[in-house]
């Protein structure tokens, strides 16, 4: 993927795309309208096309002058043409553009962002487009291979087309990082058990420069984790840990941002177990914590200045013969007790360890990550993730940063009275508060294990798989939470956040 200037004629490509945007008119495109013998202003001018969101039109370029021979122009819609809608669009384009077998394509840059921003989306949503699901089909002839492409920032000074080469270099790892994480939970269960999962997501991270370390079972029982081995206990496959430590030279020794994300790779809900239906989707119980490793491959590539570490605790929540049962207590790493009264709320117990670990290997700001509960996709739907934490102002920075890297979130409550759901009359706690604000008590729980330090909570339950087809998503897993949690490591924050 490359960045390039200059006038679009001269871009040389078999395919140039250009976003359109509701109420601009052939004026916004005038050079090129001409350039295809009026085609498109006749689109336009007959409503033939009529720039609704992720609307196609395709058009011969006639003048010989031009180096690319056909154009396709998609449409923005009316919306605010930010840099989320422009990596939606740039998505959209990228799959249109690999259906088609196009070899060589190039992306324009438009919208009402600053350049650098929109080149970086427009280079993210390429590179998603190349995410491909149906690596198990042997019947299929496979997909043609993705467009090179050229990212478009022709109107770009000197000095901001130096900046948009950047950032097109940083959207490409962004977005790389992002299909590695959906690779990853894509992998059916009997591929990726969790000592798999450790071997090849630490392999990623230590590819680029993260120090990496699996803890075993003996090592997880001589912490203590015993909420961590009570979810592994019914599967013949061991919980592990995996460790990742991101220290660039030079970075001061606060803040350290700890990111925790849940690996349950497979979820059959354990002794309380799931339904049948849709249980297959369960092999991506572990997105939250493949979006952490993820996250750390792209923090060292992009050389982020803070230190980091990730915490991903992995295991299999089967109903076997020594799983745990509703009514067992078991005994965390940090002390407290958890009645179980659910096994299928599992996930919050793996992460109550796996927070506790952090803070004891010098996190100072906490962010975990986790298809936590049915419950936030009642509230808030396929299309937002929820956020919960402490303070509020490490919450709002959390979200907005997610919200910029088009991983959208919405804040929900966690006052003190939602925890008297909670409440265990022979323990601690207990793991599950009923049907009632259910991803409210989830987090609730969590909080127990953050201790005093600001800490974010990130419910990705709605948001890791579509179940539908978008113009810009297909089908399957999506990456969430993978660009956030590495852009996170380049903001500047407080004690408070």
């Amino acid at each position: 993927m490359t960045c390039a200037g200059g006038p679009w004629s001269a871009i040389d490509a078999d395919l140039l795309i250009v976003p359109l945007f509701q109420g601009e008119g052939t004026a916004a495109i005038a050079d090129l309208d001409a350039a295809t013998g009026g085609d498109l202003g006749r689109a336009l001018a007959t409503k033939e096309f009529q720039a609704k969101p992720y609307e196609l039109s395709f058009a011969t370029i006639a003048d010989k002058t031009w180096r690319t021979r056909r154009v396709m122009i998609i449409g923005g819609g009316s919306a605010e043409r930010g840099t989320d809608l422009v990596r939606k669009l740039a998505s959209a384009a990228g799959l249109a553009a690999r259906q088609r077998s196009v070899a060589r394509a190039a992306f324009v840059v438009r919208g009402s962002a600053a350049a650098a921003d929109l080149a970086q989306a427009v280079a993210e949503g390429l590179t998603l487009a190349e995410f491909y699901g149906g690596t198990y089909k042997t019947d299929d002839p496979p997909p043609a291979a993705s467009p090179v492409w050229t990212v478009v920032a022709s109107d770009a000074a000197d000095g901001a087309a130096v900046q948009a080469q950047l950032a097109v270099a940083r959207g490409r790892i962004l977005g790389e990082c992002s299909n590695l994480a959906r690779e990853l939970s894509n992998e059916p269960g009997n591929v990726l058990p969790p000592r798999e999962f450790a071997r090849r997501a630490t392999a990623l991270a230590s590819e680029a420069g993260v120090k990496t370390e699996i803890l075993d079972e003996t090592q997880i029982e001589a912490l203590g984790m015993g909420l961590l081995l009570g979810v592994g206990r019914g599967s013949a496959e061991p919980p592990r840990v995996m460790v990742f430590r991101y220290d660039p030279p030079g970075a001061p020794a606060t803040p350290v941002l700890g990111l925790v994300g849940k690996g349950i790779t497979f979820d059959t809900g354990g002794i309380s177990i799931k339904p049948a239906e849709k249980m297959e989707q369960m092999k991506d119980d572990m997105a939250g914590g493949a979006a952490v490793a993820c996250a750390m491959r792209a923090i060292a590539l992009l050389k982020a200045p803070m230190r980091v570490i990730g915490i991903v605790p992995t295991a299999e929540n089967m109903p076997g013969g020594k799983a745990i049962r509703p009514g067992d207590v078991l005994t965390s790493a940090s002390g407290k007790t958890v009645e179980v009264i659910n096994t299928d709320a599992e996930g919050r117990l793996i992460l109550g360890d796996g927070l506790w670990y952090a803070r004891q290997l010098g996190a100072t700001h906490l962010v975990d990550v986790a298809t936590l509960t049915g419950a936030v996709v009642v509230a808030l739907g396929k299309v937002t993730s929820g956020i919960f934490g402490a303070p509020d102002s490490w919450v709002e920075r959390v979200r907005a940063v997610a919200n910029r890297a088009g991983d959208r979130a919405w804040p929900l409550p966690l006052f003190d009275e939602y925890k008297d759901q909670i409440r265990s009359d022979i323990a601690d706690l207990m793991n599950t508060g009923g049907r009632a604000a259910g991803s409210i008590t989830a987090a609730m729980f969590l909080k127990e294990f953050a201790g005093d330090l600001p800490w974010a909570h990130l419910d990705i339950a709605g948001t890791a798989w579509a179940d539908e087809a978008k113009p810009f998503l297909p089908k399957g897993p999506s990456g969430v939470a993978v660009r956030t949690l590495a852009n996170l490591a380049f903001e500047r924050f407080d004690a408070q956040g």
